[in-house]
């Protein structure tokens, strides 16, 4: 009787649907290719691109089934712009996905970048629309997805300018109690030898061992670039990951070293490889996933 029972369950257990990893890169490859397209203008804070860039953000969360972050997917602040010294305000666009806890994993990346100079448009496509589209992608897989930790998706704005969009976020104190990690993308989709690195474990030995044990998707994940013999090459303070690390937030940065097209104008969606970038970013996710588990 009891092997007659287990024939007839092993059908259901055989198509029974098993968690798909994979990700929606069809519209990761759109998503970067609107973000980093002309119509946005080289997203520069405080622009009529940069608010064309934040609507399509607010549009594709919703799409994707996310939740407004604290009542709205955007959260407006001001600072001084080191150029001119004059007052400035950029606007974050956040999103949220309710975990089985309250502990929360900020995932974050910068839809800003340089604007225009003249005829030329910087249209940052590495830089940062990268990381921005690469957001979308994993808010879309986690709305599928029940995550364990609730999960922040924070597109940040004036980056460029100082890491504005990142203090302001993390001067709220009262969430950071909350915060168990940001994991933050800056420049993924660029690199001739098909490396990326994962900056922090320098700070956060702890967070090595759960790299150190996921699929890489084919690509070479590296460590270091966090350290403070490095000079300009130390990145511990170089992208959005920098506020939480002065707030003791633990943090993995994941990015690309520099490459012939940083902050130029050659920065565009024809000049991202776009195998390297769909890798880089299911690396990312198979990432968030391990931790997730912790």
């Amino acid at each position: 009787m009891k092997k007659l029972f287990f024939l007839l369950l092993f059908p259901i257990l055989a198509c029974s649907p098993k968690q798909s990893t994979e990700l929606d890169t069809v519209q990761l490859i759109e998503d970067l290719r609107f973000i980093s397209s002309d119509a946005t203008e080289g997203r520069r804070t405080g622009t009529e691109g940069n608010r064309i860039a934040r609507e399509y953000l607010i549009t594709r969360f919703q799409e994707e089934g996310t939740e407004p972050f604290q009542d709205s997917y955007t959260h407006e602040f001001t600072f001084e712009s080191r150029r001119t010294q004059e007052e400035m305000t950029g606007i974050n666009v956040i999103a949220k996905v309710e975990g089985k806890t309250d502990s929360m994993i900020v995932i974050t990346a910068h839809y800003d970048h340089l604007g225009r100079n003249d005829s030329l448009i910087f249209n940052g496509a590495d830089d940062d629309a990268s990381g921005t589209a690469a957001l979308l992608a994993m808010a879309d897989y986690f709305a599928k997805e029940q995550p364990n930790h609730t999960l922040i998706f924070a597109a940040f704005d004036a980056e460029e300018m100082g890491l504005q969009g990142a203090r302001a976020f993390v001067e709220d104190s009262a969430l950071l109690s909350m915060v168990k990690l940001n994991i933050n993308m800056d420049m993924i989709s660029q690199n001739d030898s098909s490396e990326i690195y994962a900056a922090g474990t320098h700070h956060y030995p702890d967070t090595k061992p759960v790299l150190e044990s996921i699929d890489t998707a084919g690509l070479k994940l590296l460590f270091g670039h966090d350290t403070p013999d490095l000079g300009y090459n130390d990145w511990t303070f170089s992208s959005d990951h920098g506020p939480f690390h002065s707030k003791g937030v633990p943090f993995v940065y994941f990015g690309v070293e520099d490459h012939e097209n940083y902050h130029k104008a050659t920065d565009e969606f024809e000049t991202i490889p776009q195998e390297f970038y769909k890798s880089s970013v299911q690396l990312i996710l198979n990432a968030v996933l391990a931790f997730d588990k912790q």
